[in-house]
């Protein structure tokens, strides 16, 4: 008995958690987290602001918990069609994708992560740098299974990962701009170019070592 009941109370705790979650990512599409308070975010979950600290020790570890939402999914699926050994085009195009879909079904997480990556809350900003960093040591893995990294050194491995992430996060923050204004045809023209910049890339790999780097 106290088993379900422990179990129903964690349920409920968690219900809250995420409704505090949802209701900050609400309130932030037309601001940004150091100018918002606590108690506009209690009010919209209909809870005491005191209840909150059960929850995060104040708003900068609610918006570490969002950074960890916005972009964690993310990774997965980027880091899986790395890890495919099709053709560097059709890997490529699969990205894109991807993150198109992503800035489509998630557009206010996006937001927050563009926003707050150059923010006044200094533990959100680390928290995006690190997801960021993760992001690339995830796509420097899947980067050095193919063949074509054969003989590469580590870190040129790892300064490859880190343009391919800085690619895709900047076609995101492009791609939601062009999704905001409705306007279809901006949200092709950042697809097609996004492809080509990550097919230079890409073209540019094979030949890196060549050049002796």
């Amino acid at each position: 008995m106290s088993h379900s009941v422990g179990g129903v109370r964690q349920a409920q705790k968690q219900k809250t958690r995420q409704a505090l979650l949802d209701a900050a990512l609400g309130l932030l599409e037309e601001q940004s987290l150091s100018s918002l308070g606590l108690r506009e975010v209690t009010r919209v979950v209909g809870i005491a602001p005191t209840a909150f600290y059960r929850h995060f020790r104040d708003l900068g570890e609610l918006g570490v918990a969002l950074v960890e939402e916005a972009l964690g999914s993310l990774h997965a699926m980027v880091r899986a069609i790395l890890a495919e050994q099709d053709a560097a085009e059709e890997r490529i195009d699969r990205t894109v994708a991807v993150v198109e879909r992503h800035v489509r079904e998630h557009p206010a997480h996006v937001r927050f992560v563009a926003r707050e990556r150059r923010g006044g809350v200094r533990a959100v900003r680390h928290a995006i740098a690190g997801e960021l960093d993760r992001f690339a040591a995830e796509v420097a893995e899947a980067l050095k299974s193919q063949p074509v990294s054969g003989g590469w050194r580590d870190e040129d491995i790892r300064m490859l990962a880190e343009l391919y992430v800085d690619r895709l996060v900047t076609t995101a923050g492009e791609l939601l701009d062009a999704q905001e204004e409705g306007d279809e045809g901006a949200v092709e023209r950042v697809v097609w170019r996004a492809r080509r910049q990550l097919r230079l890339i890409s073209i540019g790999r094979r030949h890196w070592e060549e050049e002796g780097a």
